[in-house]
């Protein structure tokens, strides 16, 4: 897939998954914006990928519709857009302590941001454009104290059979990881994350655990194939057969 010269939002740029795609569209020729909440994670991304001349920084709440409109505002035209950005702090507890302003960042940053980046993005890709968004496991194998980030990854990937409909022939696709070695999961197993992270690694078909330059590759892949669109690629390592 050649896209030098193409221009590519990120959003989640900034750590995990999206770095790791960010670091790829750069080394293949690409403009590319990183945008996410935090200004300073944002700048030692940029530090972390040698501070590219292709590489622009936007701090965004995608949460918020006039900070979506404003990004757009000042990027201008794009070919693709990109999100792998989920605020699931609180959020991984069972019903009866579960916090709901926890649940609703979840919702605001997996749902409602997605649909304000297409609501705002679509207007500034071309023909050949397209948007990808990251659901996950969840939506398929769900657990005990997972129920919201499950319902809203499934909602996504509903999100984005719709968009392929309405945006077309913009394309609209989701990746679903499985179970990726990122900082989120200290947030899921706190202290256990690597005894958790290697029990699962025991049960998986692969016999690991997914990396971010795996997803990375993934919509790498969706950015270039313009005859994919509706669809939700799995990248779990056989997670959905165990």
């Amino acid at each position: 897939m050649n896209i030098t010269n193409q221009k590519i939002l990120i959003v989640g740029g900034g750590s995990g998954m999206g770095l790791a795609l960010a670091r790829r569209c750069v080394e293949a020729g690409a403009a590319v914006v990183i945008a996410g909440r935090g200004h300073d994670r944002l700048q030692q991304a940029r530090e972390e990928l040698g501070n590219p001349a292709a590489l622009e920084v936007a701090a965004v709440d995608i949460a918020r519709e006039d900070h979506v409109v404003e990004l757009f505002a000042r990027i201008g035209g794009l070919d693709h857009v990109v999100s792998t950005a989920a605020d699931i702090e609180g959020a991984y507890q069972l019903l009866p302590e579960l916090d709901l302003k926890a649940a609703q960042r979840v919702v605001e940053s997996k749902l409602y941001g997605p649909l304000l980046l297409a609501k705002h993005g679509a207007p500034r890709l071309g023909v050949t454009g397209s948007m990808t968004f990251v659901s996950g496991i969840a939506a398929y194998r769900p657990a005990a104290r997972g129920s919201v980030v499950a319902a809203v990854n499934a909602a996504l990937e509903g999100l984005v059979r719709a968009l392929a409909v309405e945006l077309a022939p913009i394309r609209v696709n989701a990746v679903s990881p499985g179970w990726v070695d990122t900082t989120i999961w200290t947030q899921v197993a706190g202290d256990r994350k690597a005894e958790t992270l290697a029990a699962m690694a025991q049960r998986l078909p692969v016999g690991r655990i997914g990396q971010p330059d795996d997803i990375a590759d993934a919509i790498f892949f969706l950015i270039g194939n313009g005859f994919t669109t509706g669809t939700t690629l799995h990248v779990e390592g056989g997670h959905r057969l165990v």
